[in-house]
This record gives C-alpha cells, sequence and structure tokens, in this order.
C-alpha cells in the first residue's frame, strides 16, 4: 500500500475509524505476508473494528498465522475466517480482549479449530462437555493445555455475547470441576495403592460451590475422606491427604505452560493448622462444636464436585442443617456486627478507590448481604437456600425478604461489577480484582463491555454508578423490609411475614425484636408526608443504630424524639437534608444514656447536628460567658436566670458529649479520632469552660437580685482540683475555693454575711430540681476542710496559709485558678498562693515523705469494698492518682525554678518535666497513655451509664458500648480489659520509680 508522501493513506484513515489507536503500526502489520491475501477484503477490518482492542486483535491474528504449519494452514485459517462470520467474531473477539490467550493460540496453533464448531450443544456447554474436553490429558503439562483450549470457548462465548456473565461464571464452574476430577484422577493413577485405601470427597466452597466462578480465582475446596472397608482409618486418611495434595499440586504448579490456578483449602476446620482431610464425622463434631459464624456462611456455597460424589452428598447432607441454625447460636449477634463492618483496613490506602472485590460498594457487599439474609430467614424458608449469588437474590425478593425494585438495582449492579471483573482478568489471566488505571486499558474494557463512543470516561462513570447503587443499597436490603412488614402495602406485594422481621431484627442485634418493630410501625406507618420521609431515613438510621453496642436505645430515643419535634417542621427536613445530621443523631442516640437524656431534656437541640452555624465545635469560654450573662440581664429575678444559665449548661452538654461520640465513632465520611488523647482535652476544656461560665451567670443573677449592680465585697471564685486544670469530665463536682474583701468603708461582718449569702444561694439554685442537669459545688479543699469557713477574705488566707497550711493543701493549690468574679481578686489571690506551691526551695524530705504517706494511706483506705483495684481507674494502681500524684510531686519540687511547670494541667505538666529533662520521653509517654486512657473510661462511662463511675461496667452492653467508644469492635471487650490493665502496670512501674523512688 503505498501513498503520497506527506499524506496519509486512506487505509489509515479507515483505521483510526475503525478504533486502532496506532493505525501506523497496523498498516505495517495488513502489508505483511500473513495477510496479504486479505488485507483488502472490508469484513476483516470491519470485524477487527468490532473488537475492544482491533491492534491487539490484529497482532494476535498475525501470531496466529505465523505459527500455522505452512501455507495450508494459514490458507485454511484464512478462509474460514472470512467465510464463517461465528468464528470470526469468536477468534477476533478472544484475540482484541486477551493477550493470554491470544499467547496461548500462538503456541498450540491448531486450538482455533475448537472455536470452528457452531452448533446449540457448543453454547451451554457443563460438567460432561468439559471432561470430555479434557480427557486426553494425561500430566500435568496437557492438562494446562486442554484447560486452556476449553477456556477458550468459554471466553468466545462471553466477548461475543452469546453467553451472560452469570452463565459464564457457571461455565468457568462447571470447567472448574471438570478439572478437578481430571487432577484427582492423575493423582489416583501415580498412586493406585492410595486410592485403594481411601474414599475421597472434594467438596468445592467459595465461587465454585456457588457456581459463579471468575476466570482467575482460588478454587476453594475441603476434603472429606473414610476408610474402604476393612482399611485402618489413620492409613486411610494419611493416603487421602497424599491424593489431596498431589491433586492441588496438580493443579497449581507451574510449568512450562503457566498453572491452571491455586486450590486453596484454607476454608476447613481449623484452616492451615487442621488436617488436610478428615472423616465426615470429625468435620460433623467441629462444626457442632467450635465452627465461628462466618464458617457457617462459607458453607452456604458447599457442593460435591470430584471424587467420592456419595460421600461428598452426605458431608453436605450432614452440615447443611447447622447452617441453617447460625442465627441461634449464642455469639451470632456479634459475629454479624463484626462482619457487617466493611473490611477495607488491610487493603492499601492507593488501593481502595480501585478494589473492585472488597472496596465500598463492591462485590463483597453484595454477596455478604445476600448472605446474611439467607442465614437469617433460610431455615423458615428452604427456596432460599442456593449457593448462587443471584438466584438467591432473585428467591429473597420473591419471598418478600428484599424489596423488588432494590434487588432488581442490586442483580444489575452486581452483573455489571462481575462483568467487569472478567474482563479485568481475561485481558492476563492474572488473579487480580484491581481496576486498571492505564487509559489503554480502561479504553479495551470499556469497549468490551459494549461502550464505544468514549469508552474511558463512559466505563468510569458506569463503574461508579453501579458501585453508589451497591453501597446506597447495602444497609437498604438490610431494613426497608422491615418497614414494609409494618406499612399498608399494595394488593400482591410480598413482605416479611412478623416472625421473618423479627428474625432479622435478632440477627442484627436488637434485644428486644417486637418492640422494635412497635417503634417503626408507629414512626413509619400512614400516608403522611411525615411517614413518607421517615420510611426514608429509617433503613439508612437502622443500620448505624445496628452499629452500636445498644440499637434498642437508638431506636427507643430516635422515636421519642420524632415524638417530640415530629409537627416542627424543620426536624425531619434536616435530617433528610443536611447530610451529615441524620448519621450523627443516629450516632448520639445510640452511644448510651447522658446524651439522649440530655436531648430528650430539650429536642430542639437536634439542630446543632447538622453542618452549619460551627455545628458541633464546642464554644470558647467568652462566647459561653456572654451568651450566660446576657441571659441573666434579661430574666426577671435570679430563680429564672440561673435556670436560664442552666439551660444553656444543658444544650452545650450536649453539643460536647455529640462531639466526643461522634469524634469516637466516626461517621462514613469522617474517620473516628485517632488521637484519643485529643478527644480527652477537647471535652475537659469544653465541660470546664462550659462550669466556669454557668458559675458566672449564677453569681451575677444572684448579686443582682440581692444587692443590685454591686456587692458590698469583692469576690472571686477559685477553681480548684479538675475544674483547675481544665480537665472536668460530664459528671464533675465543681471544687472551688470562695475569696471576698470587704470593699472601701464596708463593715468586715457585713462584707462577709454578704459573702456567705451569695454562695449558699448560688449553691441552691445550681442544685435545685429542675429538667437540667444539677451543678454540685464542692468547697471541701478550702483551709480546715469543712470545719473552716465556707468563704475567707484574701487576708484570712494569707494568715492562715502562713501559719497553719499542712503540706496536702500546698499539694491541692497546684491546680487552683480563678474561674470567675473579681479578676483582680482572683490574680493577687494566684500570687499569694504561688510561694506555696512553687516553693523557691523545693521540698524538704519530711514534706516528701507526709505526701507519700498521704498517698499509700489513700490508696489502702478510699478503695470501695469488692472493686478491682486493677481496674479501678481513679485510685488503683496506674489510675489518675498515680499520674497526676507523681506530675505534681515534680511540680512541688521543681516549679520554682522551671516556669514550664506552672500550669494546672495535667498534661502539660508532665510535657514540661520532660523538656526540662525531670523525666525521661519513655516514662513520660507511658504516664501520658495512661492517664489519657483512665479519662477516657471515665467519660465513656458516663456518656454509656448516664452517671459518674470510675470503674468498668459490669453489665456486658454497657461494658461493651465503653469498648465502642473507646474503639473496640463487637465481641473484644475483653481486649479493652486487657489493654488497660497492661497501660496501668506499665504506669505504676514508672510512678515507683519516680514517686516512692529516688530522691
Amino acid at each position: 500500500m503505498t501513498s503520497v508522501p506527506g499524506r496519509r493513506s486512506s487505509t489509515f484513515t479507515r483505521l483510526l475509524r475503525h478504533g486502532f489507536t496506532d493505525p501506523s503500526a497496523a498498516e505495517r502489520l495488513l502489508d505483511g505476508p500473513e495477510l496479504a491475501a486479505v488485507r483488502d477484503d472490508p469484513v476483516l477490518l470491519e470485524a477487527l473494528g468490532g473488537t475492544a482492542d482491533p491492534d491487539l486483535a490484529l497482532l494476535g491474528l498475525v501470531r496466529l498465522l505465523e505459527a500455522q504449519t505452512g501455507a495450508t494452514g494459514r490458507q485454511e485459517l484464512l478462509d474460514t475466517l472470512i467465510a464463517a462470520k461465528p468464528l470470526r467474531d469468536r477468534l477476533l473477539g478472544v484475540l482484541g480482549a486477551s493477550e493470554a490467550l491470544a499467547d496461548h493460540l500462538a503456541r498450540h496453533a491448531d486450538d482455533w479449530q475448537a472455536l470452528v464448531t457452531y452448533e446449540a450443544r457448543d453454547l451451554h456447554p457443563g460438567v460432561t462437555e468439559f471432561e470430555h474436553g479434557l480427557a486426553g490429558a494425561t500430566d500435568p503439562v496437557s492438562l494446562r493445555v486442554a484447560y486452556r483450549r476449553c477456556l477458550l470457548s468459554i471466553a468466545a462465548r462471553d466477548v461475543c455475547g452469546t453467553t451472560e456473565v452469570s452463565e459464564t461464571a457457571a461455565e468457568l464452574a462447571d470447567l472448574a470441576t471438570a478439572t478437578l476430577r481430571a487432577a484427582l484422577a492423575l493423582a489416583e493413577a501415580d498412586a493406585p495403592e492410595d486410592a485403594a485405601l481411601c474414599r475421597l470427597a472434594v467438596v468445592a466452597m467459595g465461587k465454585c460451590g456457588g457456581h459463579e466462578l471468575n476466570y482467575v480465582s482460588d478454587v476453594d475446596v475441603i476434603f472429606v475422606g473414610e476408610a474402604v472397608n476393612g482399611a485402618d482409618e489413620d492409613k486411610a486418611l494419611r493416603a487421602a491427604a497424599r491424593l489431596a495434595a498431589h491433586m492441588m499440586r496438580i493443579c497449581s504448579a507451574n510449568t512450562v505452560e503457566g498453572t491452571i490456578w491455586p486450590v486453596d483449602a484454607n476454608l476447613r476446620p481449623e484452616g492451615r493448622n487442621g488436617p488436610l482431610v478428615r472423616t465426615l464425622a470429625s468435620h460433623r463434631a467441629y462444626y457442632q462444636r467450635w465452627a465461628k459464624t462466618w464458617e457457617f456462611q462459607a458453607l452456604l456455597k458447599a457442593r460435591p464436585v470430584a471424587g467420592d460424589l456419595a460421600l461428598g452428598e452426605e458431608y453436605v447432607a450432614a452440615l447443611r442443617p447447622l447452617v441453617w441454625q447460625a442465627a441461634e447460636r449464642e455469639n451470632f449477634v456479634p459475629d454479624v456486627q463484626k462482619m457487617r463492618r466493611r473490611v477495607i483496613d488491610n487493603i492499601p490506602t492507593a488501593e481502595v478507590d480501585r478494589q473492585l472485590k472488597l472496596g465500598p460498594g463492591g462485590l463483597r457487599d453484595v454477596e455478604f448481604a445476600v448472605q446474611l439474609l439467607q442465614l437469617v430467614h433460610g431455615r423458615a424458608d428452604a427456596s432460599l437456600r442456593s449457593g448462587t449469588t443471584l438466584d438467591a437474590l432473585k428467591a429473597l425478593a420473591a419471598g418478600g425478604y428484599v424489596g423488588r425494585a432494590d434487588a432488581a438495582q442490586l442483580d444489575d449492579a452486581y452483573r455489571f461489577l462481575r462483568s467487569l471483573e472478567h474482563r479485568i482478568q481475561l485481558f492476563r489471566l492474572r488473579r487480580t480484582h484491581l481496576v486498571p488505571e492505564g487509559d489503554a486499558d480502561l479504553r479495551r474494557i470499556g469497549r468490551s463491555l459494549g461502550l464505544r463512543t468514549d469508552p474511558v470516561t463512559g466505563l468510569t462513570r458506569e463503574w461508579r454508578r453501579h458501585a453508589s447503587v451497591v453501597r446506597r443499597l447495602h444497609e437498604k436490603l438490610f431494613y426497608r423490609p422491615l418497614l414494609d412488614a409494618v406499612a399498608q402495602l399494595a394488593p400482591g406485594e410480598a413482605r416479611l411475614s412478623a416472625a421473618a422481621a423479627r428474625e432479622r431484627l435478632v440477627a442484627l442485634g436488637y434485644a428486644d425484636p417486637a418492640a422494635a418493630l412497635r417503634h417503626l410501625e408507629a414512626l413509619a406507618s400512614g400516608v403522611t408526608r411525615k411517614a413518607a420521609i421517615q420510611r426514608t431515613l429509617l433503613p439508612v438510621l437502622l443500620g448505624w443504630f445496628a452499629d452500636s453496642a445498644d440499637p434498642d436505645a437508638g431506636l427507643l430515643n430516635f422515636r421519642k424524639v420524632s415524638d417530640a419535634l415530629g409537627k416542627t417542621p424543620w426536624y425531619l427536613r434536616l435530617l433528610r437534608d443536611e447530610g451529615v445530621a441524620a448519621e450523627n443523631l443516629a450516632r448520639v442516640l445510640s452511644a448510651g444514656r447522658l446524651a439522649p437524656d440530655l436531648l430528650l431534656r430539650a429536642p430542639e437541640a437536634v439542630a446543632l447536628l447538622g453542618d452549619g452555624d460551627g455545628g458541633l465545635r464546642p464554644r470558647t469560654r467568652a462566647h459561653l460567658e456572654q451568651e450566660v450573662l446576657a441571659a441573666v440581664r434579661r430574666a426577671d429575678g435570679a430563680t429564672q436566670a440561673v435556670d436560664a444559665a442552666r439551660g444553656i449548661r444543658r444544650r452545650e452538654l450536649f453539643r460536647t458529649a455529640a462531639t466526643d461520640i461522634i469524634g469516637s465513632y466516626g461517621t462514613e465520611s469522617q474517620p473516628a479520632e485517632a488521637d484519643q488523647g485529643a478527644l480527652v482535652d477537647l471535652v475537659g476544656g469544653a465541660v470546664s469552660d462550659l462550669t466556669a461560665a454557668t458559675l458566672a451567670g449564677t453569681l451575677r443573677a444572684v448579686v443582682r437580685e440581692g444587692w443590685g449592680d454591686d456587692l458590698p465585697t469583692r469576690f472571686a471564685i477559685i477553681g480548684m482540683g479538675r475544674f483547675g486544670g481544665h480537665e472536668l469530665g460530664y459528671g464533675s463536682d465543681a471544687d472551688v475555693l470562695f475569696v471576698h474583701e470587704p470593699r472601701d468603708g464596708v463593715d468586715e461582718r457585713e462584707a462577709a454575711d454578704a459573702a456567705n449569702k451569695v454562695v449558699a444561694e448560688m449553691r441552691r439554685l445550681l442544685q435545685a430540681p429542675s429538667a437540667d442537669p444539677p451543678l454540685i459545688v464542692d468547697a471541701d479543699l478550702r483551709p480546715e476542710g469543712r470545719s473552716g469557713p465556707l468563704v475567707r477574705t484574701l487576708k484570712s488566707y494569707e494568715a492562715y496559709y502562713r501559719r497553719w497550711s499542712l503540706v496536702w493543701e500546698r499539694h491541692a493549690l497546684l491546680r487552683a485558678e480563678h474561674v470567675a468574679g473579681d479578676e483582680d481578686l482572683g490574680r493577687r489571690f494566684a500570687e499569694l498562693i504561688d510561694p506555696l506551691r512553687y516553693p523557691p526551695a523545693g521540698l524538704g524530705e519530711d514534706d516528701v515523705r507526709e505526701i507519700r504517706r498521704l498517698k499509700a494511706r489513700m490508696e489502702s483506705e478510699r478503695l470501695p469494698r469488692g472493686t478491682d483495684p486493677k481496674l479501678h481507674v481513679k485510685l488503683g494502681p496506674g489510675g489518675l492518682s498515680d499520674v497526676e500524684w507523681t506530675v505534681q510531686l515534680i511540680q512541688l519540687r521543681h516549679a520554682a525554678h522551671e516556669p514550664g511547670l506552672r500550669t494546672t494541667r495535667t498534661r502539660e505538666a508532665l510535657a514540661a518535666a520532660h523538656a526540662a529533662g525531670l523525666i525521661s520521653a519513655d516514662d513520660a509517654g507511658v504516664l501520658d497513655e495512661a492517664w489519657v486512657l483512665a479519662t477516657g473510661v471515665r467519660n465513656a462511662v458516663m456518656l454509656v451509664r448516664g452517671r459518674a463511675g470510675d470503674t468498668f461496667p459490669a453489665d456486658p452492653r454497657d461494658l461493651a458500648a465503653v469498648g465502642r467508644y473507646l474503639g473496640y469492635g463487637a465481641g473484644h471487650a475483653g481486649d479493652m480489659l486487657d489493654v488497660y490493665r497492661r497501660t496501668a502496670r506499665r504506669a505504676r512501674g514508672v510512678m515507683e520509680e519516680l514517686f516512692y523512688g529516688g530522691s
């Protein structure tokens, strides 16, 4: 083909039009001697242009022609290719989609003949036809050649659209069955003495067992062996194991013809640690006693395929009943909760978005959802017991266990994803589930799936769309039918029975399914717009509730909030339209008692869970104090003013608790906070700021009502303990000191009376019965403790501390910080106590011994009876007290000369001690880790139980909820306790060295 220099030939242009990406190379191949006889035939070019990759198909065709023996062979192939459209479409279709099969044809030049025949029996071959195709194999190498020849015909029907994806998957499974039988026959021929001793059944599992195999996949199997009559059982099992291992090697080993696929027996009892072959009785005993839920899930697909088929059928008949009893097992619910969480942690971050199988919206999501529903409902409905995903999905829809529209969308998405998987693997016949990144690969795959206009963009769009459908329907699949079970459906529409709905709720972690169904009926029944929105929201909300430790409480609390706000127009609109609001609400309502209790006292606070107006970020002390003081100014009288301040406190406690819960749980769009210390600091700072603002507002209200604008004495409140340290928990009291100073010309008695009245009224109003949580103000750390006056003047404090102060009081003053009232008075109080808490000469030995004595006494006397000391997070070994006393001893000794130590905050002081070289990095890290964990446990206990506690809950559900808050999944509460004990033990070791040890 010659052309005018500088001008593209007409062939070049035609090649571009027919989809060639390298028309120059294609033109050279067409000009070659192999295609000389047909290069001008328009039929050939048209057929090449119809393939997934015309360049690849043309190159493969030239290689195949080159491999033919002599001119006669080449001419026969070309004549048949041009004359027979079925062969043309099949052969070029395979060459354009699979580089690996093109390589096979180049090595085995006559195998193209397998594609010539086009009769009815060739359209849907089964095991018998494939056994016939493999019959001539006499060794592993010839078995591979025969296997590829059979695979060639499957791929040809696939790429030409003669079979759809489920039929292709079934044919691949049938070919695998025939291959396993041929491999076992070869193994038995090599060791006839072993074959004579035993009966060996090969039971297919996974996709092979489910009749839905990929082009390249591990073939999962389980082996069952029995002795033949009269044979010793041990010898028979050893013989069976040798045969099984040999069969696996025949399929898996690499030869000059490559490998077929790995045979994987790791689904057997005890996995890799268990014997390769067991007797039927041994299998039965294992599954009755030891098997986990996932092992019963795997048995859904068990199917005898090779060896002694009668023994294989006995195996299935013996174990199948156990599969349908799995939902009644004690550990079923926590197992399901673990299995429901998508396991993508082990996927490299760079691959998550390309993972077709395990990634979000991938094949595993569909398969798991279908299998779980089979386990839950299959015992009562035998129609659900198919091992094939799409058949089981169809049966679930027919029985009303899955909505018909949802099932149809999921079926469509699954077929697309499996087709995409097939095309990816077919190219090089490699086991992969990653969507390629290169445009050339995406173009070939897109064209093979019928996307011809813009294959790269079209393929990406279709893949994302189907993955999105799977993600959206994955949870909905479980919960939508639960709503249909309590709703009015159109006549003839199938739905869950009440019994089936209860079974499903139990399987998903609901302890009281009858109550849950009542809640669903109350929320979703009827034809109102409100009910319609609830029916849209609830399938997703139910999934989020089930992801918690107490789904029942989540659903009940949601009903209560919805009842309270149901007539409020913005409520359901917020949940429907605000994106994160619904998920945030679900997390908050199902994480424990505190946050729902705070919310239910003023349900309008649900608006905080949306995206706008700062959302859940805790507010600063300045903002809080400004709002509280403004509310106090607007109120009529101190009672109303303090009620307003307490209402703001309740709302802000809810905001902080919600932030804490959502940060600990994470959401679908935002992972859980990895730094537990950041959450602990956030809670401590937010609650301390809120308490300070509440005290400031209450002080202003009491003074205004009793004395107008000015109290006859200056008055300040000093935060102590955790309050002064910015480390308050949700249930902490406010430890304080009250200090006053008479104004000029005011009698001291009058000033003292006024100050005492202020304190008494503040405490009364903050603890008065109300819908809002009380704020307990504790002044027991004052000089002389409970025996001393509640309020002192600054001069009285000075006199007392100069003459009488004990070492424990100086110790307590390390956490003193002005929190409310007269700022100048608070500053002067700090100046007064600084020499006491930061003694210029450090601590004398007598003082050190006294502090150690006090600590030891507290350890022995204050632990509640019956408490496990190792799990008491405040007073137990390695708990908060150990860490704080260690840090505070360092402060008392060195803060006078190390300004960084002059802080009321434990973690800041610990960091400063390390920076000053007073403690090693390792020891500081151990103490910090223990303090953060213990504080996190205290916060979790309050969130879960609604009341403060310093020990892990005894109730299993509460303990699981604490674990969930701390990042431990269902069934891992024991791991949480082990980690706490280990962390506390290390901290105790450091404490004993630093506190009781050196000088």
